[in-house]
């Protein structure tokens, strides 16, 4: 691997969900409790940021104007051009204390995407799937801090984290409707890492795990719950990573500064960063919201 760099320096509260938009080249990405949505150019290294006024806990590729957002209150379009909001769904509604968290795409252009509680509250929010159709459905209930998503390159398997378990659960995947089943614990975290935040599965089906209090992104095998390999972050709020770029090689990696004390900040000025590392692995790629239904 090459060297770890910085390619946004952004000090972020809590930069979070970065996504490759492999169909206009860029990486969108958020800060959930700045309030912003970022997405950067890699090709001309800019990064554009947009003011969402609100939490915003993921974002989906769209269309070269559009992005979908999984915000307080609820599941918007975003158009870039002139900052207007078209809401698609609020199944939380009645649920004033709970926000959205991370989400992404299923191959097909499903929305998946959980909530938690903004009080720290234990198992106040669900998993929820955005369907083809538009209509949505909760799929899990009873979670505390719905997290990492991700699928195996045959797609039969999919991979969630509900951070404080300190584990990555599969369930069976069926592609056509969107249904799990068989669910089952694949990794439990060891007592010297961090909690587990968001992930991204690579193309030979390992998983990416970024570790909240971990200080790293761990290299982990699902069939066998083996840690296979870390890369150092010099941040203790690792967040989440994605791979990008034309070959799906360049391992983007989010990061955090909330809730780090005044020393912690001396210890790690760098966290709340966007980073980057060139792999010898390629990523598979991030699913887009299903396009011409909205």
């Amino acid at each position: 691997m090459e060297a770890l760099e910085i390619v946004v320096q952004t000090n972020s509260l809590l930069g979070e969900g970065p996504s490759w938009d492999a169909d206009h080249h860029r990486l969108l990405w958020v800060d959930i409790e700045g309030h912003l949505l970022h997405i950067y150019y890699p090709k001309i290294g800019e990064n554009e940021t947009y003011n969402i006024g609100q939490p915003i806990g993921a974002v989906v590729p769209y269309c070269e104007d559009e992005v979908v957002v999984a915000l307080y209150d609820g599941i918007h379009k975003y158009r870039l051009s002139t900052g207007e909001l078209t809401l698609i769904a609020n199944p939380e509604q009645h649920l004033s204390n709970n926000r959205f968290n991370d989400g992404k795409c299923d191959p097909k252009g499903r929305l998946w995407v959980g909530t938690m509680s903004m009080n720290g509250q234990a198992e106040q929010g669900s998993l929820y799937c955005l369907d083809l159709d538009l209509s949505i459905r909760k799929v899990l209930e009873n979670v505390s801090i719905s997290n990492g998503l991700g699928w195996s390159p045959d797609y039969s398997t999919m991979y969630y984290i509900d951070t404080p378990t300190r584990q990555v659960d599969a369930f069976d995947y069926d592609l056509e409707t969107g249904m799990i089943s068989n669910r089952r614990l694949v990794i439990t975290m060891p007592d010297d890492a961090g909690d587990p935040d968001g992930m991204t599965v690579d193309a030979e089906g390992m998983l990416w795990i970024a570790e909240w209090n971990g200080e790293r992104v761990a290299q982990w095998n699902p069939n066998t719950g083996e840690k296979l390999s870390e890369i150092v972050i010099p941040s203790g709020h690792v967040t989440s990573c994605v791979f990008a770029g034309d070959d799906l090689q360049d391992l983007y990696i989010s990061t955090a500064r909330i809730g780090m004390d005044d020393e912690q900040m001396k210890e790690q000025p760098l966290s709340g960063n966007l980073f980057r590392i060139r792999t010898e692995m390629k990523g598979q790629p991030t699913f887009s919201f299903k396009k011409l239904i909205i």
